[in-house]
């Protein structure tokens, strides 16, 4: 009679040994993205050890002197990076450190070819490669809600997984090496649209004499609802608490933005694909950061831009 009990037991004692099995973690790029999610990894029990080029001192994660000491015996190294040149940079130092079997976790934003590329080397080392960049900004890497489009073998995901759950609140396979970033840079680029046109409409509805309460309640329940209207709405004290109220301090910066759209520039000239609107999101978004104001504000803060002008 008491042997169901005890094997109730026996499987709640190994679902919880595996639930908090500590992995060795090496954690390269601590900025304001890296650094919340290390220590996310760290408060979770895992042994965390990070590298920046920078001085970044955080709770509960040891500091490294180079990338190599910090992805040395690690069962993970993860990497948020800049761009695709500063990633294969660092992956030809820490690769040859890595123990075989190891994974290869890198979640920066980087063009297709980079992503890649690192992946074919780190496979021909023994490693288990992923790309997987994030979607959240600094309010998710915090929170630990952030989504992850990863890209890469199913072991290497399956041994990250519990990894993702800690640092996020869903992460996605989306197939072989690079698919994450092609899934990263295809959605970045719906969100420069909509953002834009969000921007837009509320910045007509101003001229046109409608309330922006009245504009909100209407297009968040109709058909124009999106992502940048809903949640991130970029109309100070409209909507859930979003950058513009907080004077447009990012959240994503329009420097990220852009960086993103011309990625999927580049990702559609690669591929032959025909992307009028994520090029004209491109160019607005190109001209905010690098001829008006936009340098350093939220992706958001295009609504004041286009409160300011007229159609000439």
């Amino acid at each position: 009679m008491l042997q169901p009990v005890r094997d109730a037991e026996l499987a709640f004692h190994d679902l919880s040994a595996q639930e908090t099995h500590a992995m060795k973690i090496g954690f390269i790029g601590l900025g304001n993205m890296g650094g919340p999610m290390a220590q996310n990894l760290a408060k979770a029990g895992h042994d965390v050890t990070g590298f920046d080029t920078q001085t970044v001192t955080l709770d509960g994660v040891a500091t490294a002197a180079s990338a190599t000491e910090a992805a040395r015996d690690a069962d993970v190294v993860i990497t948020m990076l800049p761009n695709g040149e500063i990633l294969k940079s660092v992956a030809a130092e820490v690769i040859p450190a890595m123990k075989a079997g190891a994974v290869f976790l890198d979640c920066s934003t980087v063009d297709v070819d980079s992503a890649r590329a690192v992946a074919a080397d780190a496979a021909a080392a023994g490693l288990l490669p992923l790309d997987a960049p994030v979607s959240g900004g600094t309010g998710g890497a915090q929170a630990g809600t952030l989504t992850f489009m990863v890209g890469g073998d199913a072991a290497g995901f399956e041994t990250a997984k519990p990894l993702f759950d800690i640092m996020g609140s869903k992460s996605v396979h989306c197939g072989a090496s690079g698919n994450g970033q092609a899934a990263k840079i295809c959605n970045n680029m719906i969100l420069g649209v909509t953002m834009i046109a969000t921007c837009e409409a509320f910045a007509l509805a101003d001229k046109l004499g409608l309330d922006r309460q009245a504009m909100f309640d209407v297009v968040s329940t109709s058909s124009g609802q999106s992502w940048s209207m809903n949640t991130y709405c970029p109309a100070p004290g409209i909507g859930p608490k979003s950058p513009a109220d907080n004077d447009y301090k990012p959240g994503f910066a329009a420097d990220l933005m852009l960086k993103d759209l011309r990625l999927a520039r580049a990702a559609a000239e690669g591929a032959d694909a025909d992307t009028p609107m994520g090029q004209a999101a491109m160019a607005l978004y190109a001209r905010f950061v690098e001829e008006e104001d936009g340098a350093g504000r939220d992706f958001s803060a295009m609504l004041p831009r286009f409160e300011a002008r007229g159609r000439g």
